[in-house]
């Protein structure tokens, strides 16, 4: 299956994700609005996946896909599942042990984490109930993210791509029916941990189908799990580095009167629909490829996937930063100003958009740099990257976020994703681990002169754009402009590319990922 097939498969189940996500979010802001209560769930739902950013989804996988493309390639198949069998037992003993701490020591986390709810009762009561809820999501999705891995590496990426989209329904529906629960914020805690069960139940029966599911096994410090343990130590630092940040904006952002996280969690919803569609389909499928052609002596196909994948990242990418930048109240406001959601939450969370975009692409490329270090099963490199940026970050977050609140710390974020991304660039280009070649970068030409008559079209485009939207459909004008607008501006930036693309010499073929073909 070429990696062009791969890349497309996971972009549409993560944009299948993205959009019921979306859903989720509308219906969030609905049914809990931008106060006290969404505090109370944002800080419940973000703590678990602190945490799974970390240990699963950054430091396991970094380190364990390419032990086990390894393992496969060298030993074969029995080999693979044996350390796959042990990677199972160990992950699942480590945090049954972590659920455990956490749901004991909840209070003190919250103290930790959130410092700012602990003297407002509207916020710490709240608070403590629904990450006692969601927290055990936790211990699912890490197995799902083993799992993931495996099927991934065998060039299997349907399942674990759409996992997250049964996270987003089962939110919904617990949301359709909070009738049945104590409040609204119960009733999205609860989804959050029956959708755990849902995508573990999910990827155990693929992987059986699939004849990879390796069930428990006693662990022994073979070589493959002793050289995934020396990769995972400075994965899990590197990891932890970027989570830091986040970490940070939990924190800081408990300390921002009621509301200020609510408005740093729907700006991120937005933002991260690109990051997710494009930056983590692109970094699930560049990763084991680039793994498997280098284990089998092919530096120069990891280095054109790696090409490939950075020019299509950029180009569907850009238009992204160019409307949060330019339009991001129009964005909001047709997002989500319904209900408990209101014009001045659509303000507040329009400012933390635009400040996000700034980093957007930064994000995006930065799984394609980390993919030339992880490929060869460094993560040390990449693990001091990110404790420099993520050093610089906090310091930007507690230097901005009193003069400008939520805003400030989603800019320190951005400015910390740029310097993740290009320290990593640069070292990977010195150590010749990353290689942009001409035809990337007229590609990015052209998707920079394409984003400057997109952006003329996102600043004067608004007021035609509002007027015919109102036309359309007058009982939705917000939805209808930004439908509007966001259909006008894609026809736009699509027949500048095909304009600039040709006249550059560039063929639109290049645009799809390498093909997946027989190691040189």
């Amino acid at each position: 299956m070429s990696l062009w097939r791969n890349f497309a498969s996971v972009s549409g189940f993560t944009l299948l994700s993205r959009v019921t996500g979306f859903a989720r979010d509308v219906t969030m802001g609905a049914f809990l609005g931008a106060g006290a209560l969404a505090d109370a769930f944002t800080i419940a739902f973000r703590l678990p996946n602190h945490f799974r950013a970390i240990f699963a989804e950054g430091a396991f996988n970094a380190a364990y896909v390419p032990a086990y493309s390894r393992a496969l390639e060298q030993g074969g198949p029995d080999r693979a599942r044996d350390f796959a069998a042990q990677m199972f037992t160990l992950l699942a003993l480590a945090q049954l042990a972590l659920l455990a701490l956490a749901l004991v020591f909840t209070q003190e986390l919250l103290a930790l984490l959130a410092p700012g709810v602990a003297d407002d009762p509207q916020r710490y009561g709240p608070a403590l109930l629904l990450t006692r809820i969601a927290f055990p999501y936790l211990l699912c999705v890490s197995l799902v993210t083993l799992l993931a891995g495996t099927l991934n590496a065998h060039g299997r990426f349907v399942a674990a791509a759409f996992a997250p989209v049964l996270l987003n329904l089962s939110i919904v529906a617990c949301l359709a029916g909070a009738f049945l629960f104590p409040d609204a914020g119960v009733a999205a805690a609860a989804g959050v941990l029956i959708a755990g069960l849902l995508e573990l139940a999910l990827l155990v029966i693929a992987a059986r189908r699939a004849g990879l599911f390796a069930f428990f096994a006693r662990p022994a410090l073979g070589e493959d799990v002793r050289r995934f343990f020396k990769s995972f130590g400075p994965a899990v630092i590197g990891s932890a580095g970027v989570q830091i940040a986040l970490f940070a904006d939990t924190i800081i952002g408990s300390l921002l009167p009621a509301g200020g996280l609510s408005s740093i969690y729907y700006a991120d919803r937005l933002y991260q629909l690109p990051v997710g569609v494009i930056g983590v389909a692109a970094g699930s499928v560049l990763l084991p490829e680039m793994s498997r052609r280098l284990a089998a002596g092919d530096g120069s196909g990891a280095l054109e996937a790696q090409n490939r994948t950075i020019a299509l990242t950029i180009t569907l990418c850009a238009p992204f930063f160019v409307a949060f930048v330019a339009m991001p109240e129009i964005i909001v406001r047709g997002a989500f100003e319904r209900g408990a959601f209101d014009a001045q939450a659509t303000a507040a969370s329009a400012q933390v958009l635009a400040a996000y975009g700034y980093g957007l692409l930064a994000v995006v490329l930065i799984r394609c740099a980390i993919a030339s270090f992880h490929a060869r099963g460094d993560t040390t490199t990449p693990m001091y990257v990110a404790l420099g940026a993520v050093g610089v970050n906090v310091a930007l977050k507690f230097a901005l976020y009193q003069p400008l609140g939520a805003q400030g710390l989603a800019l320190a974020t951005a400015a910390g994703a740029w310097i993740n991304f290009l320290a990593l660039a640069l070292l990977a280009t010195r150590a010749d681990a990353m290689r942009i070649d001409a035809n990337t970068t007229r590609i990015a030409l052209s998707v920079t002169l394409a984003c400057l008559v997109l952006a003329f079209v996102a600043v004067y485009g608004d007021r035609p754009a509002a007027q015919f939207g109102a036309l359309l459909a007058p009982a939705f004008p917000a939805e209808a402009q930004l439908g509007v607008l966001g259909f006008a501006g894609a026809l736009v930036y699509a027949a500048c590319l095909a304009v600039l693309l040709p006249a550059l010499g560039v063929s639109l073929s290049s645009l799809r990922p390498a093909a997946r073909g027989k190691p040189q």
